[in-house]
């Protein structure tokens, strides 16, 4: 990408978490900016959404960063309402509970010693024979934790979770979200405890805002809007071009009401494929089509009330049991007291991983809410008639899905879009990586840098070491 001019007037499209860190930088640095959001309102999929005095999240968002900026930016804003919080959640499996991270003499019980000890032997196994590729996930689980253990606790889960076999997901899912983790490392934290360096996906702790990740994104649009507009119920039909220099964004409101903006640099988290199929002139045939091949998981999530002040213990826990659609389940009091109003009740929220306009996708929200308690009664967490109330939330395009072709279309889009000399791609929608909160900040703020002459490469956040979570960053 190359730079031409010093920004004066930048277009930002979306609302979530990087396209609100841009907007709030440059508004810090006094840029005129103008930030378009197709919903009603801010934070994307880390949105808290409000419930008769409830409040529940699009999933669950840990506040744990290495990324010094993105830090700043969460403490500059929450000060006081951003609370330290245990963290603790469980593996439902087989009709018991295992700790996750991992607590041998847990998962001995629940496994049983003859299991446990073939689990054993699968893994010294495959740590004396690793296996020669790493192409999909199912490769890449089983070189760190042997057959055994991938097919008792990883297959299942993340299948429902994605819709297609392992063996079609990508291994660079896997190295983006868990790198640093095999069954070695998992042991050694459950055992040791090590001081220092510690891996995201056993961290014993975690920030967290008092009323939910959409305090914080609602807290900085308050503060953008009080020198640049934010504009809701935009949603892009047009992206004008000249060669590689964007001129314009064209949008249309629900009641079609259309209007053009034009600035001199636009930052981008809409999803990848709609931005390069909105542009005009036509893109090529080859990168259209790569665009195109471009796929999503969708998610529901069912926020079921019930009047009962203890249920479990855990902010989480994932459901491995394939006799039940729900994928995993937050308890949003423990994450924070304040997410309900009345101690004596209880707000879960269950979580279906689906694709738009499937069976799961298309049912009433009524139905998914009797759904939802009958498959807690299953489970065995609450009696269904315990459950009073509940809200549905939909939230298509959650997951960019790495599949067998993502990484050939991917380079094919990168290579082209990276041409452009005023349009930054951020987020995990915008650049199609399935990045945390924070790396999806950072691309935002490395934008915001190269827009004044620096020269990041965005699409190596949480790829590259350099940016990685596990190397603290300044």
């Amino acid at each position: 990408m190359t730079q031409k001019t010093t920004p004066e007037k930048v277009v930002i499209i979306g609302a979530g978490p990087a396209g609100l860190t841009a907007s709030y930088i440059l508004t810090q640095k006094g840029i005129s900016n103008s930030l378009l959001e197709k919903d009603t309102v801010v934070g994307g999929i880390s949105r808290t959404v409000h419930y008769k005095g409830f409040h529940f999240d699009i999933g669950g968002h840990r506040f744990f960063t290495k990324v010094k900026p993105v830090e700043a930016i969460w403490h500059e804003v929450l000060r006081n309402d951003f609370l330290l919080r245990p963290r603790l959640s469980r593996i439902y499996y087989k009709q018991k509970f295992f700790y996750y991270p991992l607590k041998p003499v847990n998962a001995l019980l629940g496994l049983g010693f003859f299991n446990s000890f073939l689990i054993f032997l699968s893994y010294l196994k495959i740590r004396i024979k690793p296996l020669e590729k790493e192409e999909n996930l199912e490769q890449w689980v089983i070189n760190r934790f042997g057959k055994r253990l991938y097919k008792t606790f990883f297959k299942t889960y993340t299948e429902k979770v994605w819709g297609i076999p392992c063996t079609e997901i990508r291994a660079e899912w896997a190295a983006q979200r868990i790198r640093g983790l095999s069954l070695r490392s998992a042991l050694w934290n459950a055992i040791v405890k090590p001081r220092g360096k510690k891996i995201k996906t056993l961290i014993d702790e975690f920030h967290y805002p008092k009323k939910g990740p959409g305090q914080l994104w609602e807290k900085v649009a308050e503060k953008i809007g009080e020198k640049n507009n934010i504009y809701f119920e935009r949603d892009v039909v047009r992206i004008e071009r000249d060669g590689f220099k964007i001129l314009s964004i064209k949008t249309k409101t629900p009641t079609g009401e259309k209007t053009v903006y034009a600035g001199s640099h636009f930052i981008s988290s809409m999803p990848l494929r709609h931005l390069l199929e909105n542009m005009k002139p036509k893109i090529p045939d080859e990168i259209l089509q790569a665009a195109q091949c471009l796929k999503y998981r969708d998610f529901l999530t069912v926020a079921l009330i019930i009047k009962k002040r203890d249920i479990f213990p855990d902010n989480w826990i994932y459901i491995h049991d394939p006799s039940v659609q729900v994928g995993r389940i937050q308890n949003f009091k423990n994450w924070s007291p304040f997410m309900v109003p009345d101690p004596e009740y209880t707000c879960l929220g269950l979580e279906y991983f689906c694709f738009e306009k499937d069976g799961l996708w298309n049912k009433s929200d009524e139905a998914l809410i009797r759904q939802g308690a009958k498959e807690l009664e299953q489970i065995g967490i609450v009696r269904a008639e315990e459950v009073i109330d509940g809200s549905v939330v939909r939230m298509p395009k959650a997951y960019p899905v790495y599949d067998s072709g993502y990484q050939n279309h991917i380079k094919t889009i990168q290579d082209f879009v990276d041409r452009f000399e005023n349009l930054y791609p951020v987020g995990r929608n915008g650049m199609h990586k399935y990045n945390n909160q924070d790396h999806a900040m950072y691309t935002a703020i490395l934008a915001v840098e190269n827009m004044f002459g620096a020269k990041h490469n965005l699409w190596e956040v949480n790829t590259d070491m350099e940016y990685h979570e596990e190397q603290k960053l300044s």
